[in-house]
């Protein structure tokens, strides 16, 4: 497929699913590169857990110190579209060729443990804290029981036992008290719980975008609540961050918001741009996102998780940020 069709691809699929990200899916679309002078074999990048920030730097991945993170940084020639890590475990959407993608696990050293062969182009990826559980979702083209004929396909991989989840859309749903069958399920943006069995995630259906929580042992999932977009747990496990259409309608752009998963109580933060991201939480009280400007050209923005405060510029010219815990 030429570059061109592939960016139509995700450009209907941006329509669908009421994204943004058109600069993203411009990127994605490109072949693989060839790494950088300074990049090649440089394996100073690692993902062993320390006050560093892992994010994606003009494809390829890198670190910075979070203690100054818009400051010197190192990049690897490992490229990367998506990449996110936790206890020493990553997870890299990358091309294989100039048509097909990658979801490789990766040690602690960037080293390849895993690869799976993944439809579509890569747009979320997810590690779970202990490094156990990885997932990824993809725009995919061909579903005909859409107007665009275009969806997402989100995968689990569990690194200890090898078991794959190839798509959520083999679980069984349950949607509002009841059970729910429909070919237009869709699901994107997981993220794990603590006991590397229940996520949370976002399905759409019927037109209609719903929280989901999921058990993966159960092949499961049920509804929690309306209009929840990519969300992303809190390390304390209370709360959710999570883009929130305005006035339910992704047409008029996402207010990056936090759920109290207790009360049920949402806190949009002091974010006013539209955040079109699957957020990152740097601890319990902050949140990484990724902001592209007009020509595409992505920065990685910071903002208090309890609507204080105001937003900053956190790594300039990255995206895909994810702590080093």
């Amino acid at each position: 497929m030429s570059t061109r069709a592939k960016l139509g691809v995700v450009a209907a699929s941006v329509v669908l699913l009421g994204s943004g990200a058109v600069g993203y899916a411009a990127i994605a679309a490109e072949p693989p590169r060839t790494p950088p002078p300074a990049a090649a074999g440089d394996q100073a990048v690692t993902l062993t857990p320390g006050p560093r920030l892992l994010a994606v730097t003009d494809r390829y991945v890198s670190s910075v110190s979070i203690a100054d993170p818009a400051g010197p940084r190192t990049v690897s020639g490992l490229e990367c579209l998506r990449v996110y890590a936790a206890a020493g475990t990553g997870v890299c959407l990358k091309p294989e060729t100039a048509w097909s993608y990658q979801a490789v696990v990766l040690d602690a050293a960037l080293r390849e443990k895993r690869t799976l062969s993944v439809p579509g182009l890569p747009n979320r990826a997810r590690v779970s804290a202990s490094g156990r559980m990885v997932s990824w979702t993809t725009f995919v083209g061909g579903d005909s029981y859409t107007a665009s004929g275009f969806s997402t396909r989100t995968g689990i991989l569990d690194t200890v036992t090898g078991t794959t989840v190839t798509s959520l859309e083999e679980f069984a749903v349950t949607l509002d008290g009841r059970a729910h069958r429909s070919p237009d399920v869709n699901y994107w943006g997981v993220t794990f719980t603590a006991d590397d069995n229940r996520f949370y995630a976002t399905m759409s259906t019927g037109g209609k975008r719903y929280l989901v929580r999921g058990d993966v042992a159960a092949r499961t999932v049920e509804t929690l609540r309306e209009n929840v977009e990519c969300p992303s747990l809190s390390p304390d496990g209370t709360r959710i961050a999570f883009k929130q259409a305005i006035d339910a309608d992704p047409k008029r752009g996402w207010r990056l918001s936090v759920l109290d998963l207790s009360s049920g109580r949402i806190t949009a933060t002091a974010e006013q741009t539209s955040v079109d991201d699957q957020a990152a939480w740097l601890d319990d009280a902050t949140l990484a996102y990724t902001l592209r400007q007009s020509d595409g050209r992505p920065d990685v923005f910071a903002v208090p998780a309890d609507g204080s405060g105001t937003p900053k510029l956190l790594i300039p010219g990255a995206e895909s940020p994810s702590p080093l815990t």
